[in-house]
């Protein structure tokens, strides 16, 4: 993707409105949500009790409550979970499950600042500083944005393997909590009380991260599900995600030195994705 270029992925949009739109998020998501100011574009991790990824989204903060951009993971789950911790007390309106597409580009400026164009300050496949545009259900692109060629598919999926953006089903499922991905950044653990809180604060603190994410690239065609191994034939990990010769693994914390594993008996080159950021000291033996 060197050359100018844009490409979107579609997402969920669902709407809270009301004055405790942002306290009532704070309490069900990974971010530090509650105090934020309008304008600001969070992103944060939807997650279980026990840290299971649920999903990944970017909650869009306004003066009278937020958008919840749902990236990657069941968006009518998301909302039905949501929907079912909303007590009466709670001054919030879950609005519908929407359509929308959330644009990223390079080699070009982009639209204006508008309340489309969003600054979430984490790496989706364009850098931690890039900005990403908005599309709503029935919204136009703008003209500057919508004259750069858009990639392809099998274009987009290569570049989310390389940078190493976690989805679903391969990446976020109840097998992976936010630090084994790399969204450390998608975290606050200073925030207080919060489903899924107890276990992200041992996490950070008593050493336990088991595996992390990895790109891996082959001289062979790989094939998600595929087991990974030393030489020596201890096990190393698990490939998530496989486009090609390059992909996505979960690689064993005992392994993470390797440079390379193997595929059955196909060589696999590991390295560390662009995107990932590595867990809290403490976690996973990062100190």
């Amino acid at each position: 993707m060197s050359a100018a270029s844009r490409w979107g992925w579609p997402i969920s949009l669902i709407r809270l409105e009301g004055p405790d739109s942002r306290r009532f998020l704070h309490g069900q998501s990974s971010q530090a949500i509650e105090l934020a100011e309008p304008g600001c574009c969070l992103a944060t991790c939807l997650i279980s009790p026990t840290a299971r990824m649920r999903g990944l989204a970017l909650a869009c903060i306004d003066a009278s409550g937020l958008d919840l951009l749902v990236l990657s993971g069941d968006g009518a789950g998301i909302r039905n979970q949501l929907d079912r911790v909303l007590f009466p007390a709670d001054k919030v309106r879950l609005g519908p499950l929407q359509p929308a597409v959330l644009w990223q580009w390079i080699g070009a400026d982009g639209p204006a600042p508008g309340p489309n164009r969003l600054l979430p300050g984490v790496d989706l496949g364009s850098g931690s500083e890039a900005a990403l545009w908005l599309q709503r259900d029935g919204e136009e692109l703008p003209a500057g944005l919508s004259a750069l060629p858009e990639q392809s598919a099998e274009q987009i999926e290569a570049h989310r393997l390389r940078c190493g953006i976690p989805a679903a089903p391969g990446e976020l499922n109840d097998d992976t909590n936010p630090f084994e991905l790399g969204l450390a950044a998608w975290v606050s653990l200073n925030k207080g009380c919060y489903v899924g809180q107890e276990t992200l604060a041992k996490l950070a603190t008593y050493d336990g991260v088991k595996q992390q994410l990895r790109h891996c690239q082959s001289a062979a065609p790989l094939t998600a599900g595929t087991s990974l191994t030393t030489s020596a034939g201890e096990r190393a990990g698990v490939i998530t995600s496989a486009q090609g010769q390059q992909g996505l693994a979960l690689v064993r914390r005992s392994q993470l030195d390797q440079a390379t594993l193997l595929a059955g008996e196909q060589p696999v080159e590991i390295t560390m994705p662009q995107a990932f950021v590595a867990p809290p000291v403490g976690a996973g033996g990062q100190g």
